[in-house]
């Protein structure tokens, strides 16, 4: 149910043209799966639902069992069958399925490697290697010495799982051990390992169920969160190197249900930092690194509807908060005094206009990461005079934003760039000679030139009135006449803005003739905290009504041909995905929901589920009559009825804990039995993956592929 977002380094060049054709080609007489119904009532304030297809639920013991029980053969085989129909019905793209993934993997440059950062004394970067799926992790001491000191070989660590995630890591402050996470299910949850860098070998101790990150105090103690039955980050444990992780100190507990704990080492490496936070307020505990058994103490009381994050420098703390500010401001307070707002200075009063997103913060510099009618800027301030600068962007649509900055006393800003046209850019800025330097830009293999597309921003007038921004993309060759296919990406939840970056896997739908187009609708951040605000609880049908109003849009203003204009969206945009299929099916020719989050009610009323109690300020807490009725009104899988659906692909994983697999398992089974026209609705799902699918960087690639030729099929655009 919540993000995660990555900037794409992959891709191609396009290397075959595709005939048009009016109408989809027929689908094949594949049977699809029907699934036993199983009388599952639930009453809540006096309204009883029948959930026939509850029995598809199984717990992920079940799931991980070497011997699974007949309950298991039975979900797992039915979800087999869904996978294999899906392939079935798509029988006339398997050919074009093969083709878009030799070309998506033929945009990317195999051997490779990131930008180097300097920390600590070392210079680090990641490389890879031709036709191996992750990446190995480097140092050296110097940025031109050699040899390089490989570290961390992704590869070599996922040898022998189909799924492998690493979560983080962290080098220890002398530089000799690094503490890694990493995930070989798709569950998120991580296990902590050591290594001796000196040695390459890995040390004894290993931590399991932790939420991924760590904190070094000193060589030989770390701070890590673990997670309770809900997958909620509920505990943070001190653990010295040698001893039994079963006995580690538990050192700060989360006991509200509805905030989760995480720390960190500060980037002035003078504090341990313990932030707890929910979706409307936040705490931090504070504790010195030269006392790692000392007891962590409260920067600022939790208050309701505070939201704020704490950065320390030589002498004083910055704080971003939105105490009396919308949109946040920044202060600042002496050392001391963090617990006393009214000793507190304002460095960047609140803004009606200007989103105050975060802050890096240097010996002589600050640096703002700021929103402005919906498109991010970085502005500079130098402390020893107050001047100010901003960075140049100049793309109609594009994301700038600060890169990897671990050293506080430098003049020299690392920050990243891409746009809907131009591959992602690493640039240093000069804080004050005010130039800039391209380090790197991401090759994208073949012939590739942004001279060849063009970017839009519109603004698409809501029914309340509001205008809404979408960021459009499209091949110069494409007519904009009304006769274009064209994709609208939506999510709209979270405070979550979706960024207009440049994807080469995406060139392989713009060089066939389609559009894509993001809907930035409220729910997310993109024009301010107010935004958020009426996209969300009792105003979360803005969101809804926004989508559909920025469809409409698009064919008004002939971006779109009405009868090929399709709908992408994921996670909580599955969600956006099902609403909007059930409001208005009739305008859509076809949908990809992946990992969609549509059984609303039902998972909020169940706390035993991950992340629910984390969600009630987000959509609401159904044990509240007001609040149940308000989700059930719009919940996909609770509002499916008899009507014409356009066709769907949908995706899940088997091992998701973010939005259960029986979700879309089950919608798509309801679906199909209300569906009163022939389009084929469609399931996937990754049996060895989670919610972010597969891992590696050329088998994802897949997915991308089947949905490419999804939209392409549909469209008209097969030979």
């Amino acid at each position: 149910m919540v993000k995660t977002t990555t900037l794409s380094t992959l891709m191609v060049l396009l290397s075959a043209s595709c005939q048009n054709a009016t109408e989809p080609m027929n689908v094949n007489e594949a049977t699809p799966p029907k699934a036993v119904k199983r009388s599952f009532p639930m009453t809540t304030h006096g309204h009883t639902r029948d959930d026939e297809y509850h029995w598809m639920r199984l717990s992920e013991d079940q799931r991980n069992a070497a011997e699974p029980d007949d309950h298991t053969r039975e979900v797992v085989a039915h979800l087999e069958a869904e996978n294999t129909y899906c392939d079935a019905v798509l029988t006339p793209v398997k050919q074009l399925r093969e083709v878009l993934y030799t070309e998506l993997k033929a945009r990317i440059k195999e051997t490779d490697m990131s930008v180097p950062y300097r920390e600590n004394g070392y210079w680090y970067h990641a490389r890879f290697v031709e036709g191996k799926e992750y990446a190995v992790h480097v140092r050296r001491k110097d940025v031109e010495a050699t040899p390089e000191e490989d570290f961390l070989d992704e590869n070599a660590m996922a040898e022998g799982s189909a799924y492998y995630d690493l979560g983080d890591f962290e080098i220890s402050p002398g530089n000799g051990l690094v503490c890694y996470s990493e995930d070989k299910v798709g569950r998120r949850q991580y296990d902590l390992r050591f290594k001796d860098l000196a040695t390459g070998k890995d040390l004894p101790d290993v931590i399991t169920n932790t939420g991924g990150g760590c904190a070094w105090a000193d060589d030989k103690t770390v701070f890590y969160p673990r997670m309770d039955e809900t997958l909620r980050s509920y505990r943070i444990y001190r653990h010295e190197l040698g001893t039994d992780p079963d006995n580690d100190v538990v050192v700060y507990e989360e006991t509200d249900p509805g905030f989760s704990c995480d720390v960190f080492r500060s980037r002035s490496d003078a504090f341990i930092m313990i932030t707890t936070e929910s979706s409307t307020s936040s705490e931090h505990l504070t504790l010195p690194v030269g006392d790692p058994k000392g007891r962590f103490k409260v920067f600022l009381p939790r208050e309701e509807d505070h939201e704020y994050s704490a950065m320390h420098v030589p002498g004083k703390w910055y704080i971003v908060t939105n105490w009396k500010a919308l949109n946040f401001r920044l202060m600042e307070c002496a050392e001391e005094d963090t617990n006393n707002k009214r000793k507190w200075k304002e460095v960047l009063a609140h803004r009606a206009d200007v989103f105050l997103e975060d802050v890096d913060t240097f010996k002589d510099h600050l640096v703002f990461s700021e929103r402005r009618e919906g498109l991010t800027h970085l502005v500079v301030r130098r402390l020893s005079d107050g001047q100010e600068h901003e960075i140049a962007f100049n793309d109609p649509a594009y994301v700038g934003y600060s890169g990897t900055n671990p050293e506080w006393d430098t003049d020299k800003l690392r920050y990243g760039y891409t746009s809907l046209t131009t591959p992602i850019s690493v640039f240093e800025h000069d804080l004050n000679e005010r130039t800039d330097l391209l380090l790197k830009q991401q090759e994208v293999v073949g012939d590739f030139t942004t001279k060849n597309y063009r970017s839009e921003r519109i603004w698409i007038p809501a029914r309340d009135g509001v205008s809404v921004p979408v960021s459009i993309v499209y091949h110069k060759d494409t007519r904009l006449d009304g006769t274009a296919p064209l994709v609208l990406y939506g999510y709209g939840s979270y405070g979550i803005s979706m960024e207009p970056a440049f994807s080469s896997s995406r060139l392989s739908l713009l060089d066939r003739g389609f559009l894509f187009a993001i809907a930035h609708i409220r729910g997310g951040e993109e024009l301010g905290r107010e935004w958020y605000e009426t996209g969300k609880m009792e105003d979360k049908m803005n969101t809804f009504n926004d989508f559909i109003d920025c469809a409409e849009g698009v064919v008004r203003l002939k971006y779109a041909d009405p009868k090929r204009l399709f709908a992408w969206g994921g996670s909580a945009g599955g969600l956006l995905m099902g609403a909007v299929v059930n409001m208005r099916p009739e305008l859509w020719n076809g949908i990809i929901a992946e990992v969609p989050f549509v059984d609303v009610v039902t998972t909020m009323l169940d706390e035993s589920i991950p992340l629910t109690t984390g969600e009630f300020e987000e959509w609401g807490d159904p044990k509240e009559k007001e609040a149940f009725e308000r989700m059930l009104s719009y919940s996909p899988y609770d509002n499916v009825k008899d009507q014409a659906y356009p066709a769907m692909l949908v995706g899940s994983g088997f091992h998701d804990s973010q939005v259960q697999y029986w979700e879309p398992a089950k919608w798509v089974q309801r679906l199909r039995e209300h569906q009163q026209g022939d389009a084929p609705i469609l399931l996937h799902v990754n049996m060895e993956a989670g919610h972010g699918g597969a891992s590696g960087r050329f088998s994802m690639l897949r997915d991308v592929a089947r949905n490419y030729a999804f939209l392409l099929w549909r469209a008209g655009l097969v030979k």
